[in-house]
């Protein structure tokens, strides 16, 4: 017998990084997070469907058309959704200021807790200059972000065969090699700086698949992660908190688990 388990209850939720499109997004978490998350909006903070996997030949099975159809049922009951494009979807950035299926289109936009805090909410990708500059250099680095994602499966599957935990190869170079720790480093920087610019309190963005929340001289950066290692996003509580939500550290997720690994399919609650 499965306990009932209660959804958690925001005011507003903020997340990126889907790649829905690719073998690497982890559409079924996601729509186990969906299921057990309420909010009055929902932000979506750029590279929801990999337009550039899909164009090389896209991996597209029935979980992934669940996500989207799961978002666009929350948009018809009255959640707030927000879409905000990202390098990986810039083609719809040409939509930018239109609503289609209830669905807002925005190149970026302030949001204003329940407090009165003013955040810049954004993909992030404006910031990088790779992405800017050279982006033939964009292509080549997410070719092999690719394949060390891919890498984690064999990896993880030895690992699970001696009776070890999950560990992300990607991840582990992201956080190790020089290099990515100082774009990290500079990409906070410079966002922070920007929410100064705009007079804002702080600013939300993803891009980088790195979830963060931190002070940067007077200014509350926040990056929302990703779903395709992390599994995370930024929930704000009623009362005007922001915090990081690690789905996969969750108790609900947690009790949910034997359950969803007997579904052949996560069912889409209202």
């Amino acid at each position: 017998m499965t306990a009932t388990i209660e959804k958690s209850n925001y005011k507003s939720v903020f997340i990126s990084d889907l790649h829905l499109g690719t073998r690497s997004a982890k559409a079924a978490e996601l729509l186990e997070f969906l299921k057990h998350t309420e909010s009055e909006t929902l932000y979506l903070v750029g590279d929801i469907i990999d337009f550039w996997k899909v164009r090389r030949g896209p991996v597209w099975p029935q979980s992934h058309n669940d996500v989207i159809q799961k978002v666009l049922r929350r948009a018809r009951k009255g959640t707030r959704v927000v879409f905000i494009p990202g390098n990986h979807d810039d083609g719809l950035r040409d939509y930018c200021g239109m609503d289609f299926g209830g669905i807002e289109i925005r190149r970026d936009c302030i949001h204003e807790t329940a407090d009165g805090k003013r955040y810049v909410v954004l993909h992030g990708d404006e910031f990088d200059i790779v992405v800017r500059y050279a982006r033939w250099l964009a292509f080549l680095g997410d070719r092999s972000y690719e394949t060390a994602l891919w890498l984690n499966a064999p990896l993880n599957w030895l690992r699970r065969r001696m009776g070890l935990e999950y560990w992300s190869l990607s991840n582990f170079l992201k956080h190790r090699v020089k290099g990515a720790v100082n774009f990290i480093g500079e990409f906070e920087t410079a966002l922070a700086s920007e929410a100064r610019r705009r007079g804002a309190d702080g600013l939300i963005c993803g891009h980088i698949h790195h979830a963060n929340d931190r002070q940067i001289d007077g200014v509350h950066y926040l990056n929302t992660g990703d779903w395709v290692e992390s599994c995370t996003a930024i929930g704000e509580r009623h009362d005007g908190r922001l915090e990081i939500i690690r789905w996969r550290d969750t108790p609900m997720r947690q009790t949910n688990e034997p359950e969803a690994k007997r579904q052949s399919s996560i069912e889409l609650a209202a």
